[in-house]
């Protein structure tokens, strides 16, 4: 069994650090050491934290050889991104003008759709999720019709809003729903 001593200062700052940090992983990982500290067992801090007792074995480890670097969470190993940010623009612009302007016969873009365009236009291959995750970081939802507003002609907005003002107006003396018929 791994039994910590802090000296006070350290116990004091690893306490503060506690308090003040949102990272939740980060905060177990202090507060494992922190009640190790504290004298208390192995099995009963695994217990309170909803551990495996070798979880906490492995952060008393940690702590002991790296100090609070050792505790400190790591980016998770990954591929890199596939899709250079420089597209960002052309993507959006695809997306804003929709796939009909791209030479397609679809109403809307999917992210699938979208990846499989970039790698037909480009031949960047990259999968749907990928797709999405970029198209979020960019700040565009292909699926939301919205985008066919900013392209409409400005003069049928225009006749459209005098429409539907009309017909609240029409609308606006009833007081009681009639039956049609």
């Amino acid at each position: 069994m791994i039994r910590i001593q802090l000296p006070q200062a350290e116990a004091d700052r690893l306490e503060g650090l506690f308090r003040s940090t949102e990272d939740r992983k980060l905060r177990d990982r202090l507060q494992i050491v922190l009640l190790a500290h504290r004298g208390r067992p192995h099995k009963d801090i695994a217990a309170d934290l909803g551990i495996h007792r070798i979880g906490v074995t492995r952060w008393l480890n940690a702590y002991c050889e790296s100090g609070l670097q050792g505790l400190l969470p790591k980016k998770a190993k990954g591929k890199a991104a596939n899709i250079p940010a420089s597209l960002a623009d052309e993507i959006r612009r695809w997306v804003i003008g929709g796939p009909a302007a791209c030479g397609l016969d679809r109403a809307n873009w999917t992210h699938e759709e979208l990846a499989d365009h970039l790698f037909k236009t480009h031949g960047i291959r990259t999968s749907r999720s990928a797709m999405q995750r970029f198209c979020s970081g960019i700040d565009i939802r292909p699926y939301r019709p919205t985008y066919r507003f900013l392209r409409a002609d400005p003069a049928r907005q225009q006749a459209a809003k005098e429409d539907l003002a009309g017909l609240k107006k029409s609308a606006g003396g009833r007081t009681d729903a009639t039956e049609p018929g």
